[in-house]
């Protein structure tokens, strides 16, 4: 008989093939040139993150017993910049003193991207790590393979059900089953703006877009630019998943983005959200180039641009380098979506493999659901926790509002495209790069792009039928 990795090897192949058949001819190069780029990646990252051991942790040696080995883990993530590392050192500290290792597999690069490719070349290799962070909807092609430990137990035990959001709890479930351990949730649409510019410009903060044109307007005449950006695929995605739901709320943005409903595609609302993409680009330095999302946020910090739209990872950066929300920046919903929360989970998943690590990977889910990680991790990363009822007493403003609008409850939540809330890898990947296109190029317009947005859908709709 076969071994699962075997199994899951020719599955996942299978599925590639389908996912590059399926698809136009455009898409079908967009996902060979992932794949060829997910080979590089491998080779150029691999021998750095797994031969390197992180400070707090270091590779089990050659010689170690069984259960020595079992009381380590190796875990995968993006988590690299500095506020991201803090809240890692939450988790690796409450780790250690249960006497377990974690074993740091750190992959740069926003919105895991770089992890994603490198994570499904471990599994095709039969070296899958004993924890990943794996975000969103892509729970349940994993789940489905056979080849996460399911934490039902834990679950149980803890009373999850009762402490989460009642998102956050559906969004662990697959068919039944708890398949992963959540940590905090990430509010994406925030107006990030520097109060030392603001106040000595006398700028007040914008909440319509009629506002903000003013407001880049007075910041361009004191030569300051006036909203920080990179061209970097993700970001862009990220700024345009905020202006759909500023242009739409989220029962559009779901219809867009979870339905692929070819009328969204088809409605003004997405031409009008393309349309202010395109002039924000006024706001910007010019050329707007492509950099790491904390280079981006250090020109905001440094006072060389006045305002950036960013998830609240960023809060946590800008925390880390000593800089706190109502001191040296405030923090705003971006116009039109002060009632919304566009949302990202960060979880973990445990692969199952033989079981053999099962007790120390049920410890890890343990300690991501405990009081002092809840509010240390999360404070660190600039999120808020998962629970229901935390401790808010140790929230900043910024955290304060995000978890007041996220309480609202689903109708006024809307699950990130871009950070895997929404869609599945190939449907993501497709629209990000179609809106990065437009996006580095004016020559294309805002009709071609929405037509081409629609064909994407079409051809990438969740009942696997190109029309």
């Amino acid at each position: 008989m076969p071994s699962s990795y075997a199994i899951v090897t020719r599955a996942l192949e299978t599925h590639q093939t389908i996912m590059i058949k399926m698809t136009r001819p455009g898409l079908k190069l967009h996902r060979e040139m992932n794949l060829r780029a997910a080979t590089f990646l491998l080779a150029a990252i691999l021998p750095f993150c797994f031969c390197q051991p992180a400070s707090a942790a270091s590779l089990a040696v050659p010689g170690q017993t069984q259960q020595q080995s079992q009381q380590s883990l190796q875990v995968l993530h993006w988590w690299t910049s500095v506020g991201e590392r803090k809240a890692v050192g939450v988790l690796i500290s409450k780790l250690a003193e249960q006497n377990i290792q974690w074993r740091d597999a750190a992959i740069p690069g926003g919105a895991g991207i770089g992890a994603g490719k490198v994570l499904k070349s471990m599994v095709l290799a039969g070296h899958a790590p004993e924890v990943t962070q794996l975000n969103g909807v892509i729970f349940g092609e994993w789940a489905d393979l056979g080849l996460l430990l399911e934490l039902d137990n834990v679950a149980v035990q803890g009373n999850w059900q009762k402490l989460l959001f009642p998102t956050a709890w559906s969004l662990l479930n697959n068919h039944g089953h708890v398949v992963a351990a959540p940590l905090g949730i990430h509010r994406i649409n925030n107006l990030y703006y520097n109060l030392a510019i603001f106040n000595r410009l006398g700028l007040s903060v914008p909440r319509t877009w009629d506002e903000f044109e003013q407001v880049a307007v007075k910041l361009k005449r004191a030569g300051v630019v006036p909203l920080a950006q990179s061209s970097e695929s993700w970001q862009v995605a990220t700024l345009f998943e905020t202006l759909v739901l500023a242009e739409s709320g989220p029962a559009y943005y779901r219809q867009l983005f979870v339905d692929l409903n070819q009328r969204a595609f088809a409605d003004a609302r997405l031409l009008h959200a393309l349309r202010r993409l395109r002039g924000l680009k006024q706001a910007m330095s010019a050329p707007v180039r492509e950099r790491p999302w904390t280079e981006v946020a250090r020109e905001f910090a440094d006072g060389d641009a006045a305002m950036f739209i960013m998830g609240d990872w960023a809060k946590g950066e800008f925390n880390a380098w000593g800089l706190n929300a109502d001191q040296q920046f405030g923090c705003a919903a971006v116009p039109g979506t002060a009632d919304y929360h566009l949302y990202s989970i960060d979880t973990l998943a445990m692969f199952a493999d033989d079981y053999s690590h099962q007790p120390a990977q049920e410890v890890l889910a343990q300690i991501a659901m405990s009081p002092a990680v809840q509010s240390d991790y999360n404070k660190f990363k600039g999120a808020i926790p998962v629970w229901r009822s935390p401790d808010t007493s140790r929230m900043d403003s910024c955290a304060q509002n995000s978890w007041r609008v996220f309480s609202k409850g689903a109708t006024y939540q809307a699950p990130s495209l871009v950070h895997r809330m929404a869609a599945d890898e190939t449907t993501k990947d497709a629209i990000v790069a179609e809106l990065r296109r437009f996006f580095v190029d004016d020559q294309i317009s805002e009709v071609e792009t929405q037509r081409r947005l629609a064909a994407i859908a079409r051809a990438l709709s969740r009942s696997g039928k190109v029309d």
